[in-house]
């Protein structure tokens, strides 16, 4: 029998890494228009969030699924806490599956009719997202980043214009060190 490595593995600084994984970088430049104000004090090249993603790529593989870890870094725009960009998939067919690894934050989900709602994400929680249900993550700490890792198929595509067409329905503020949950104006 042969035995081969992993595709991918977890470093010691929590971090996946393999020869198939890529890793893009979120800065404030890219992210500021998810905010309901913009942050002049915050530098544009200010890393918001990265995101490593890898897939199964053994010679002969379906290659359906990939793994991926999202790192949202601890800071604030204006108070509202950081967050990813959000989508919903293009087939909503496909769920995804988020694990969280590190820190604390929220899971907002929001379904076509725009009702909005959270789930906690803190170390150890599992979150399994209904494909028809928008998502995005929201780190709720101010010293430590949310790391959630997450598993769905390649195939259920990204669409990121349905929720800037249609935002969430409630925005996430930290004022002295609350935790708030605003509607969305």
């Amino acid at each position: 029998m042969k035995i081969i490595e992993p595709n991918a593995k977890f470093s010691a600084d929590g971090i996946i890494s393999g020869p198939y994984t890529t890793k893009t970088a979120k800065t404030y430049h890219e992210a500021r228009k998810f905010y309901q104000s913009l942050d002049e004090t915050l530098s544009l090249d200010t890393v918001m969030y990265d995101v490593y993603r890898t897939t199964n790529e053994t010679p002969g593989a379906k290659q359906d699924m990939m793994w991926g870890l999202t790192v949202l870094y601890p800071i604030t725009v204006n108070g509202e806490c950081n967050m990813t960009r959000g989508h919903f998939h293009q087939d909503d067919q496909r769920s995804e599956v988020y694990y969280g690894k590190e820190g604390q934050g929220l899971l907002l989900m929001m379904d076509k009719e725009g009702h909005t709602w959270a789930e906690k994400v803190f170390e150890g929680s599992i979150h399994m997202i209904d494909g028809q249900h928008g998502h995005r993550l929201v780190n709720t700490s101010l010293d430590k980043p949310l790391k959630v890792i997450a598993c769905w198929s390649k195939h259920a595509g990204y669409d990121y214009e349905y929720v800037e067409d249609h935002p969430f329905g409630f925005r996430i503020f930290n004022e002295d060190g609350k935790i708030i949950a605003k509607e969305n104006q």
